[in-house]
């Protein structure tokens, strides 16, 4: 069935998903059902949530979320939640609407407690995560409090514009407060043939990409295999535990 104009405006922009891009339309359906029905993750009948939250500025660590996504639309009973966080500013919390115009909508409390597990992004910078991911992750104490996520899966994943920006140490920073909630850390193994085989993007620790100053947002099929087989990882990880 056709999903009503206003939800494909709220989710997705016809500018950051392809016309045959399906996820925009299915990742709307747990906010009304899972978060309203407790620790959802543990219902063998539905299908399981992965949230993809992640922070990007020129495209490039949303086209990282989106191959996820295509990684996690590939495993039986998951499901991308493409997610994402306000800007970090003088208004994040009194003014800035609540949706943004275009794109996936912000992320609640409520789908930390509802996902299966979670993929998190974000650019590089200076070695670590964007300010406006970290603020976010620094006001989930009460998940923290809850054990809203122990037990999860989780992976991570950035974009830096340099071969040696830094990514690898953003990528491990990016691991250790989803290791505080309790979460189960998925990297990427040397199975996977594009991890010997990349030129640019593509760590053990997470699925990365090399933007470099022109190409925003254009993964090469190596970067772009191995974000799809960490969102797969992920996938089969929450489906899994939850069995």
């Amino acid at each position: 069935s056709q999903t009503p104009r206003s939800v494909h405006k709220l989710l997705f922009s016809r500018k950051t998903l392809p016309e045959n891009y399906l996820t925009a339309a299915r990742s709307v359906k747990p906010l009304s059902t899972a978060a309203s029905k407790g620790p959802a993750w543990h219902n063998l009948n539905i299908m399981h949530g992965i949230l993809i939250l992640y922070y990007s500025v020129n495209g490039s660590t949303e086209a990282l979320a989106r191959a996820i996504a295509r990684g996690v639309d590939t495993v039986s009973n998951a499901e991308p939640w493409l997610r994402t966080v306000p800007p970090v500013t003088a208004k994040t919390e009194a003014e800035l609407p609540p949706v943004p115009e275009s794109g996936p909508p912000y992320v609640t409390h409520e789908e930390l407690a509802s996902c299966g597990g979670m993929l998190l992004g974000s650019p590089t910078r200076f070695g670590n995560m964007a300010s406006a991911l970290k603020y976010f992750l620094d006001g989930t104490s009460g998940a923290w409090l809850s054990g809203a996520l122990a037990g999860k899966p989780a992976g991570v994943f950035t974009s830096s514009t340099s071969m040696h920006g830094g990514q690898e140490s953003t990528l491990l920073t990016m691991a250790v407060p989803l290791l505080h909630h309790g979460m189960l850390i998925c990297g990427l193994p040397y199975t996977e043939p594009a991890l010997a085989a990349t030129q640019s993007g593509g760590t053990p620790y997470g699925a990365s990409h090399v933007a470099g100053t022109h190409n925003a947002g254009v993964l090469t099929d190596e970067e772009a295999s191995l974000a799809e087989a960490l969102g797969a990882r992920v996938a089969h990880a929450a489906v899994r535990l939850a069995r």
